[in-house]
């Protein structure tokens, strides 16, 4: 048996061709379906000009999105197992921060069954679950500085590079910042959630496979694509990791590599050794190589702490796609949701390890295996939204 290749079919691809729980937070929501007149895009607040920052993922939270895979969404026959993972996500989320979950008006009650009356439902269709991707990116403001303190950044989902039609999640960010009545910002780059990783003081991760590469930014330099991201972002140091491209729908997205756990220190996804090396030990190596000699935007050299992937001979027989990287997990309020592959020995080291790296939170493990066959997990299937006083 080889080590399982993470190839072109997260998601599959698509034909290819309670307000009153966010009470004070300034979130506010409305029905809304595509094309309509009046729809939130029109009339989205533009951001005023002024300092913002995307804030790290480990500071409070205000709310987490995520979002139903409805019943034609790429899943398929797979749809109903993909749905009872993101209710136990949405579910487990809810006893940390409120949960608003994106859902189409004809999904909402099949929503709600599933995620019990904690998880707020907002009547916005989306093609798929991958809200981190879809959705805005969120940054603040000093309370000093003009504009609002709050914004989100449109990065313009384009299904991955156009490996998969998202008709409804091409417009997610627009349309959800719209209903909640937060500025947008427009990135003049075609990026994703997942591709981005900050340290909240001014350092960001990413890697050139995923951004830095035709099906999403045509002609651009890598040195015009960071000014971009530095300008939206608030960042003032990009740290590229190779990553690679063509081995999973994303080109390698940064979350399942490498995350910031506070400034200086950053965790690094190992990839199983028993079957020899592969592509993937090859973008460990090289990231691990980078990471080794960076600086981060204050000048401090990174500290790197391996969180190792589970064994795949342990987890049962998965498909080519199956996300086994403990990488992907999501920082909330007083929580860290990491997901459990069924490998016991690396299920409980994986937990250790961030718990030690994240004192003060309760460790959280979560069964997703569906989502994981799609190539995703836990962090690609959230968003955070900051909070703001």
């Amino acid at each position: 048996m080889n080590r399982p290749r993470r190839l072109l079919s997260r998601r599959r691809l698509l034909g290819l061709g309670g307000l009153g729980a966010l009470a004070g937070t300034g979130l506010a929501y409305a029905a809304w379906s595509p094309g309509a007149s009046g729809s939130p895009g029109a009339t989205a607040p533009t951001a005023a000009s002024g300092p913002a920052r995307m804030p790290a993922e480990w500071g409070p939270h205000a709310a987490t999105y995520l979002a139903w895979p409805p019943a034609d969404s790429p899943w398929k026959d797979q749809a109903p197992a993909v749905q009872r993972d993101i209710a136990r996500l949405a579910r487990t989320l809810a006893e940390y921060e409120p949960v608003v979950l994106l859902a189409a008006p004809e999904e909402k009650a099949q929503a709600r069954a599933g995620c019990g009356t904690s998880v707020e439902i907002v009547p916005i269709p989306v093609d798929d679950l991958w809200i981190r991707d879809t959705g805005p990116v969120f940054v603040t403001r000093p309370a000093t500085s003009p504009g609002p303190g709050r914004a989100g950044v449109d990065l313009h989902f384009n299904g991955w590079g156009g490996k998969q039609r998202h008709p409804r999640d091409a417009g997610v960010a627009r349309g959800l910042l719209g209903h909640a009545g937060i500025a947008r910002i427009d990135a003049g780059i075609v990026a994703e959630g997942g591709s981005v990783e900050v340290d909240g003081e001014g350092t960001l991760l990413a890697t050139e496979s995923s951004l830095v590469n035709p099906n999403r930014n045509p002609g651009r330099t890598r040195a015009e694509i960071e000014r971009e991201l530095c300008r939206v972002l608030g960042v003032s140091r990009v740290v590229w990791l190779a990553g690679v491209r063509g081995e999973d729908i994303t080109d390698c997205h940064v979350d399942t590599i490498a995350r910031f756990v506070e400034p200086g220190v950053v965790a690094l996804n190992r990839p199983w050794k028993g079957d020899g090396p592969d592509v993937w030990t090859r973008v460990y190596e090289q990231a691990r190589g980078v990471l080794m000699k960076a600086r981060d935007a204050r000048g401090r050299r990174l500290e790197i702490v391996e969180v190792e992937e589970p064994d795949p001979y342990a987890i049962g027989d998965r498909g080519p796609a199956f996300l086994a990287s403990y990488l992907n997990y999501y920082v909330a309020n007083g929580v860290v949701v990491l997901p459990r592959f069924g490998d016991r020995r690396a299920d409980d080291r994986a937990a250790g390890v961030l718990r030690e790296l994240h004192p003060g939170r309760e460790i959280r493990q979560v069964s997703i295996d569906a989502v994981g066959e799609g190539g995703g997990g836990v962090h690609c299937a959230t968003q955070q939204v900051p909070w703001v006083a």
